[in-house]
């Protein structure tokens, strides 16, 4: 299991709210998390944020 799924599933509502003040346009639709669900999670992400994959884990890495 990767750092980033850890702190997905670990602390899920800090980061919602942390990814919702930082990227305002985000809504509950884009930052829906269900267990296996983290590339879709990550792509929903991609797309809204404009961002590599990779800058999308670091960002939640860093959160």
């Amino acid at each position: 299991m990767s750092a980033t799924t850890d702190k997905i599933r670990g602390n899920w509502n800090q980061i919602k709210g942390k990814a919702k003040e930082e990227y305002g346009q985000l809504t509950d639709d884009d930052l829906a998390y269900e267990e296996g669900q983290e590339d879709q999670l990550i792509g929903r992400l991609q797309q809204k944020l404009g961002k590599t994959k990779q800058e999308v884990k670091e960002w939640i890495d860093s959160l």
